[in-house]
């Protein structure tokens, strides 16, 4: 069953979290079980974003989380944040293109 990590922060460095996202994808080449993935800054408050992650289930979304390489990127991430980042972790029950 397809899973869906969210990932809401808040930054004031949306380019460092930029080009941390772009070194975690050169690292975990051909390793990472990510399938897809989504950032969105909310119009109304610039510094808020959120970032869904696709796995095509959780124990694959687990194995990911275990990489060295993520644990790394997501130490410097958690660094860049205002507040701590708050994970919702979603099994997608209905999935469908409009």
């Amino acid at each position: 069953m397809t899973f869906v990590q969210v990932i809401d922060y808040e930054t004031e460095e949306a380019e460092r979290f930029n080009a941390l996202m772009d070194e975690w994808l050169r690292v975990t080449e051909g390793k990472r079980t990510a399938t897809h993935s989504s950032v969105g800054m909310d119009r109304d408050k610039p510094t808020h974003f959120m970032q869904m992650v696709e796995f095509p289930s959780y124990e694959s979304a687990m194995r990911n989380s275990e990489l060295p390489e993520t644990r790394h990127i997501a130490e410097e991430m958690q660094n860049a944040c205002i507040t701590p980042p708050h994970f919702v972790n979603l099994e997608i029950v209905r999935d469908e293109r409009l």
